[in-house]
C-alpha cells in the first residue's frame, strides 16, 4: 500500500508542480503584455480557472500528506477508542462530502454542454468545469489510501500534527546552517 500511496503522491506532486508552472507563466505572460500595452483577451479569465486547477489538485495532494487542517490537539486528548472514532468519523465525512462533490460536479459539467469561455469560444465550460469531479474523486483516493495509516496512528498514541513536525524540522536545519 505504501509503494501506491507514493506512487500516487508522487503523480500529485507532478500535476501540481505543472499546474503552478502554467499558472507562472500565464500571469507573467499577461503581465509583459498588459506593460507592453498589448493586453491578452483571455488572461484574467485563463489565470483565475488555473489557480482553481492548482488549488483543487494540490488540495488532493495535500490531502495525501496530512497538510490539511485538523484538530489533532483535539483528538490527541480523547481516550484511545474515542481517538480512533472521531479520526474514523472524519474520514468518512471527508470521503463522503467529496463524493458528493464529485457527483454533483459531473452534473453541473452535463448542465454546462455547449457553454463555452467567454474569451476563448474554442474552449468549452465542460472542460474547465471538469476539475470539480476529476479533483473530488482524487482527493477520495487520497484519503482512502490515507485512512489505514491514519488509524494506525490514532490507535498507537497521539496523532502526529504533520505542519508542527515539519516546521520544527525546518527551524532544525535552520539552526544547522546559522553559524
Amino acid at each position: 500500500m505504501n509503494a501506491i500511496r507514493q506512487i500516487y503522491d508522487r503523480i500529485l506532486e507532478l500535476i501540481a508542480v505543472l499546474l503552478m508552472l502554467a499558472v507562472t507563466a500565464i500571469i507573467t505572460l499577461g503581465f509583459v503584455y498588459r506593460w507592453a500595452g498589448a493586453s491578452l483577451v483571455w488572461y484574467d479569465e485563463v489565470a483565475s480557472i488555473s489557480l482553481c486547477w492548482l488549488t483543487y489538485y494540490a488540495g488532493a495532494l495535500a490531502a495525501l500528506r496530512g497538510a490539511h487542517i485538523g484538530f489533532a490537539g483535539f483528538v490527541n486528548s480523547l481516550p484511545a477508542n474515542l481517538r480512533v472514532a472521531a479520526t474514523a468519523f472524519s474520514s468518512i465525512v471527508t470521503i463522503f462530502f467529496f463524493a458528493v462533490l464529485a457527483i454533483m460536479g459531473t452534473k453541473v459539467v452535463q448542465i454546462l454542454q455547449g457553454d463555452t469561455l467567454v474569451s476563448l469560444p474554442w474552449l468549452s465550460l465542460q472542460v474547465t468545469q471538469s476539475v470539480i469531479p476529476i479533483a473530488s474523486v482524487l482527493f477520495v483516493i487520497a484519503e482512502l489510501l490515507r485512512l489505514p495509516d491514519l488509524l494506525r496512528e490514532a490507535r498507537r498514541g497521539p496523532l502526529i500534527d504533520h505542519e508542527l513536525q515539519e516546521a520544527l524540522a525546518h527551524g532544525q536545519a535552520g539552526k544547522e546552517i546559522r553559524p
